[in-house]
């Protein structure tokens, strides 16, 4: 009597392209307006597309268990957002910065790449304790982790029908999920505490190009001209990014998108900046400037809410003993790792401190939960233009390099 009842109506609910993405935009609403009600929010810099997405995942996995709903998003305009986020980071990049970057670029890949042995190393030991193959623990560990969701499918046939681990993309997904909230949680509140305890002061800086909300910033203007144009440059940069893609998957290497947007963006500032140094018709960085930071601006936001309510939580369920497990020993040493050595050897200064908000999306999430950790770090406290060079570029294009040649190496 007490058995739930499965109509077959309430097995599954498909949410169509164009309801999911506009509901992505109100969650994003719900969360802008939870964040400004609640202080502790805003206190720990937690981003908004977090609060709207995962409260989206968790009345999802709610109605799942007590109804028996499976609610199924159809994300297809996740990805194009991202495309265009990074396409932005990328035209809003001066190489005259870039260059100044060299060094903490250099630091943080090698302390990125320490760090995912470290990661895997702890994955495998996990996986051997409760007494599965230890390969298996590399899909919680750098697989899912460092390299996300693309990098977890790339590798999952390999897993299942080489090494023979049947669920093995069950636990990478499972991993990817729980790390992608985890670093999402984790990023601000740690810039937030080593500001204090080192008694950082902020750079003071209000020229935040990159990450802030500027329906928040009434004084700034907008006009049509500069925001077409905006558009106009962002989508020649996709196209270049898609031809920059496809030159690299000829020499057999199996990168996101994104990196050729960014290359593009990047790209495509230099130049538009040789070309027409004083502006010109075609070429106004002046006038598309505030176009181009609104573009990316609301398209991580977006991203990130759709990214986190897609999530389907109900699928922990078979491997929560030994996710649960790793993954709370992963965020521990994440944050352990992030508070006594990156901020260490990034300068013990504002933008280290910024970057290590960003180091959670590098080791626990995704590029995108990196940038939006720093995003409103900079909201609160000034602008870090190193930071928005450094940790893309490490996040999304050499680490994965590394990240490739570190599993194949350990995935034997």
């Amino acid at each position: 009597m007490g058995a739930m009842i499965s109509l077959p109506w309430r097995t599954s609910f498909g949410i169509d392209p164009f309801t999911s993405f506009t509901l992505a935009i109100l969650l994003l609403f719900i969360g802008k307006g939870l964040t400004q009600r609640y202080g502790w929010l805003r206190r720990y810099n937690i981003p908004e597309a977090v609060v709207g997405g995962v409260l989206c995942a968790l009345v999802a996995c709610g109605l799942y268990y007590v109804f028996d709903v499976r609610v199924v998003f159809d994300l297809g305009a996740r990805d194009m957002l991202l495309l265009y986020f990074f396409a932005a980071i990328g035209m809003g990049t001066d190489v005259r910065t870039l260059r100044e970057g060299g060094k903490p670029l250099v630091v943080l890949l090698v302390l990125a790449s320490v760090f995912m042995l470290l990661q895997n190393g702890l994955g495998m030991a996990v996986a051997e304790a409760f007494g599965m193959d230890p390969r298996a623990g590399l899909m919680a560990g750098s697989i899912s982790l460092t390299g996300g969701v693309g990098t977890t499918l790339a590798w999952t046939p390999h897993f299942v029908q080489t090494l023979g681990i049947p669920n093995a993309g069950e636990l990478g997904l499972a991993a990817n999920m729980l790390g992608m909230i985890a670093a999402c949680l984790v990023g601000g509140p740690m810039a937030a505490w080593l500001m204090r305890r080192h008694r950082i002061v902020s750079s003071g800086a209000a020229d935040v190009e990159v990450g802030t909300r500027y329906q928040d910033e009434p004084h700034l203007r907008l006009d049509y001209h500069g925001v077409l144009l905006a558009l106009l440059w962002l989508n020649l940069a996709l196209m270049l990014g898609h031809g920059v893609n496809e030159l690299v998957a000829l020499s057999g290497l199996n990168l996101p998108a994104f990196v050729g947007c960014l290359m593009a963006g990047i790209s495509l500032r230099s130049a538009g900046q040789w070309l027409a140094p004083s502006g010109g018709r075609l070429w106004n960085w002046s006038s598309m400037r505030l176009g181009v930071a609104l573009i990316s601006d609301i398209s991580l936001g977006l991203f990130l809410t759709m990214a986190l309510m897609g999530l389907r939580l109900w699928e922990l369920e078979p491997v929560l003993g030994f996710i649960a497990t790793t993954m709370a020993l992963q965020v521990a040493l994440a944050v352990a790792f992030t508070a006594f050595v990156v901020f260490r050897f990034m300068g013990r200064d504002y933008e280290a401190a910024v970057i290590c908000s960003g180091f959670g999306g590098i080791a626990l999430g995704s590029t995108a939960t990196a940038i939006a950790n720093m995003s409103a770090v900079v909201r609160a406290y000034g602008a870090a233009p190193k930071a928005f060079i450094v940790v893309p570029l490490v996040c999304g294009f050499f680490i994965d390099l590394i990240n490739a040649l570190v599993i194949g190496l350990l995935a034997r």
